[in-house]
């Protein structure tokens, strides 16, 4: 498998004892698979990208992408978060290109790798605006087509589409199946929106909250997503997926301990 993630566990010191925020995350990831982890507030999603992306170490357990340990940070992995991160003073061109830049790419190459990716996200007449002069779903496909333009292995997607308005979020996610489709990169997304998931992801996986867990795996199966949100969501088979992960949250919800779990 691609990515693997092996009896992960994160523990964080408190004044009144260990708060235990993941605690044995066993889960694989195939190249080309579009997989989210959906839960709660509590369920450790923020946490367990962490991990992945190599901003924080695990108590026990680890990361592996294509057999190597995560120990950090590293170019085979692109992160886009919910807000936009954009340097406000650059162009869109500038923004993209910023990282490569910084890693020593000749300049010839970057204008061409930027030119490819800002074609893919649907952004070449804005290629000289500044983020001020675009809309919120806009300044989002520059964050993903900067993470983009590093040819990066894997994409981990922090809630990306979370601030944004209802109509933009459902442009986004059309855009991000037909992306995904496009490019065939492999995706690992986190959620707290149960519909987000089933419409994006081949596979969800169900966080309970304190601590942490893999409740359940489901592989989403549903017709071709070339017929659009709306279209999508009118499918029986949607609202099965959505109606299941629904009662399976609610469940955990009301079964998790109140307060988070601590280790004294």
């Amino acid at each position: 498998m691609f990515l693997q993630v092996r009896q992960l566990s994160k523990h964080f010191p408190t004044r009144r004892g260990v708060l235990v925020a993941l605690e044995d995350i066993n889960f694989t990831v195939a190249q080309g698979e579009f997989v989210c982890a959906v839960g709660a507030s509590g369920s450790g999603k923020s946490t367990l990208l962490r991990q992945i992306a190599g901003l924080d170490q695990p108590t026990q357990g680890g990361v592996w992408i294509d057999g190597q340990r995560v120990t950090g940070p590293g170019a085979d992995r692109g992160m886009v978060f919910q807000h936009y991160t954009l340097y406000p003073w650059m162009t869109v061109q500038a923004n993209v290109e910023f990282g490569l830049k910084l890693h020593g790419i000749p300049r010839r190459c970057r204008r061409e790798q930027v030119r490819y990716y800002l074609e893919v996200v649907g952004l070449t007449p804005f290629s000289e605006a500044l983020p001020r002069q675009l809309s919120g779903g806009m300044k989002q496909r520059v964050a993903i087509a900067r993470a983009l333009a590093a040819e990066p292995r894997i994409l981990l997607l922090d809630e990306p589409f979370g601030a944004l308005d209802l109509h933009t979020r459902e442009t986004m996610h059309e855009f991000m199946v037909n992306l995904w489709q496009r490019t065939q990169l492999t995706v690992f997304m986190i959620t707290h929106d149960v519909e987000e998931a089933v419409f994006l992801a081949n596979r969800i996986l169900a966080l309970s909250a304190h601590p942490g867990r893999i409740c359940q795996e489901i592989r989403v199966e549903l017709p071709d997503r070339s017929l659009g949100v709306m279209g999508i969501k009118r499918h029986p088979r949607f609202h099965d997926y959505r109606d299941e992960l629904m009662r399976l949250l609610r469940h955990q919800g009301q079964t998790d301990s109140p307060v988070p779990a601590l280790v004294v």
